[in-house]
């Protein structure tokens, strides 16, 4: 098993310091960049939004257009491109611009944002209800890969899943006009998914035990699966691939030695601990961090900062030099700029 610390020449770097964007609703789980340089995320409510983040210099716009060059900048305008009706978390932009959405109470589903359309693709796995939906990637030949979190506990109780370990998660392929297939089960709240470049993988991140796990699709293991990264300084959420190839991985919270240890115990002592914190529900800690990991799995950038103004960091995604970050827990996107990788 590959340790992700075994396989990296660099220290932990400081996360550039960064902006917030604030959203009229809770919540931008997952963030991803569409062919035209514009965030789409979900909010709790059931929206799907578009906007673009990023301030415009003067003298011209993103599009090229000419403004004044003393022009003031406000906030970016959110356009809302679809009501799910449910909870949107994971989204996937298609090359015909319509977008897949993983929504935790509807399944996975695609939203045309030219006119609010929402179909379902997939709501029941192997006869099952599909509840907690999570994050999706779309090979080029139209398959789509999905997790499931968890098959025990709605997205409400997602605490619950971690505290227990309760190992129910799975990652679900559907080809085109197929059904819904599990391929990897018994996953440790499965969460984020990408392709590799060259599609001869699938890596989905296992929250539960801070691991990226990988199936391979094509070439001599093809149907069998590994672990890419190990380990992990904390807990894996959503992934994105940029534009250089690098797998980009949110890390919604850092590493617990006590989490750890609980996860070595009896079963009913497990379910006692998320008995309390079920009434308790712990506030979300300081930490805004991030990794960037190769097609190896050596850790190329591991990026982090305390920041008790924005934090559990759910998503990040690559673009023109910067990161943009979601997070379940705020009511705002961030931005920051993206540092130059380490020297070996």
């Amino acid at each position: 098993m590959a340790n992700a610390y075994e396989k990296t020449s660099r220290m932990t770097a400081p996360l550039p310091p960064p902006r917030t964007v604030p959203l009229d609703g809770r919540g931008p789980e997952d963030v991803v960049v569409d062919s035209a340089g514009r965030v789409l995320t979900g909010l709790e409510d059931g929206r799907v939004l578009r906007l673009d983040p990023f301030p415009k210099e003067p003298g011209n716009d993103r599009t090229g257009t000419p403004t004044p060059p003393h022009a003031p900048v406000g906030p970016p305008r959110a356009e809302v491109i679809a009501r799910t009706g449910g909870r949107p978390l994971g989204l996937e932009p298609l090359p015909d611009g319509r977008v897949l959405v993983c929504d935790a109470r509807r399944g996975l589903l695609r939203v045309d944002p030219s006119d609010g359309t929402v179909r379902t693709l997939a709501d029941t796995v192997d006869g099952a209800p599909l509840r907690f939906c999570s994050n999706a990637a779309a090979a080029t030949d139209g398959t789509v890969y999905f997790s499931v979190s968890s098959r025990r506990y709605p997205l409400e109780d997602w605490l619950g899943d971690i505290l227990e370990h309760t190992g129910t998660g799975h990652l679900v392929r559907l080809r085109p006009g197929g059904e819904p297939e599990v391929v990897l089960d018994g996953l440790q709240f499965a969460n984020g998914v990408a392709l590799a470049p060259d599609e001869s993988y699938v890596t989905v991140a296992e929250t539960g035990s801070r691991r990226l796990t990988r199936l391979w699709l094509t070439g001599p293991q093809a149907g069998q699966h590994d672990i890419l990264a190990a380990d992990l300084p904390g807990y894996p959420d959503n992934m994105s691939r940029g534009p250089s190839g690098l797998f980009w991985v949110a890390l919604a919270g850092a590493r617990s030695t006590g989490l750890d240890r609980l996860h070595h115990t009896k079963p009913a002592l497990r379910h006692a601990a998320w008995s309390v914190a079920r009434r308790v529900r712990p506030r979300p800690g300081p930490l805004t961090g991030v990794l960037a990991v190769d097609t190896s799995g050596r850790i190329v950038h591991d990026l982090r900062r305390r920041s008790p103004d924005y934090r559990m960091v759910t998503s990040v995604c690559e673009h023109d030099g910067h990161l943009v970050l979601g997070s379940i827990h705020e009511h705002a996107l961030a931005v920051c700029e993206l540092p130059s990788a380490p020297r070996d």
